[in-house]
């Protein structure tokens, strides 16, 4: 089976930051506003979910969400994913079938954790799922810029950290001391600058959850 045969079975389209999407099952249950302290005091949805694919030409671009959130793996290749720590450090785990390689069929990202990845394998795509908490609506969305990066971090062994002017980030430098205040500092910056609005609360639109619709 091809990706794109994958694509139209299971009715997944272009996403800005997951390859190709849909989103199926946002709960009807929401948790009350003032039931969860900011930035979710406004309620939420007790969760949602979706499918997704990757491909080479379709990476998982740079982004975080505020809700935790859980990555499954179901067919195809493995993906290697690369999570930036809110506390400075960076790992790298690979979500996939081998588990005696120490691939994992299940991968926790923590909110607000900036995080891309990379398929990788012979099938060149990557079936999986991403379950949400409490559910995602687009404001808790922001897609990294990677230009906010200082500038010597591109080159060699590269994950497909992109963003809309597609950029690289160099997986052998991410550990350097003192990144974790330029980046923060740069991605609040290039937030507030998108938005206009006191704390670069991001308008960006393109997110998990377009327009809140689940299809079937």
């Amino acid at each position: 089976m091809t990706a794109d045969e994958l694509r139209a079975l299971l009715k997944l389209e272009p996403h800005a930051t997951c390859g190709f999407v849909r989103v199926t099952f946002i709960s009807q249950k929401r948790i009350a506003p003032d039931g969860l302290p900011p930035p979710f005091a406004q309620g939420r949805p007790a969760g949602s979910a979706l499918y997704f694919i990757v491909t080479p030409d379709a990476p998982v671009r740079l982004h975080r969400i505020r809700n935790d959130q859980l990555y499954h793996y179901y067919l195809g290749d493995p993906i290697e994913v690369l999570m930036l720590r809110t506390y400075g450090t960076t790992e790298r785990v690979v979500v996939g079938p081998d588990l005696r390689s120490g691939q994992r069929v299940q991968l926790f990202i923590p909110g607000n954790t900036f995080h891309t990845a990379r398929v990788v394998g012979q099938r060149q795509w990557f079936l999986g799922a991403s379950t949400e908490w409490p559910g995602v609506e687009p404001d808790d969305v922001e897609i990294g810029d990677v230009d906010v990066w200082p500038k010597n971090i591109r080159t060699r062994p590269m994950i497909c950290a992109l963003s809309s002017n597609v950029g690289a980030i160099d997986l052998n430098r991410l550990g350097t001391p003192g990144l974790r205040s330029k980046r923060m500092v740069g991605a609040s910056a290039r937030r507030a600058e998108v938005s206009g609005r006191p704390g670069g609360q991001s308008p960006i639109r393109p997110t998990h959850l377009n327009a809140m619709q689940v299809t079937t």
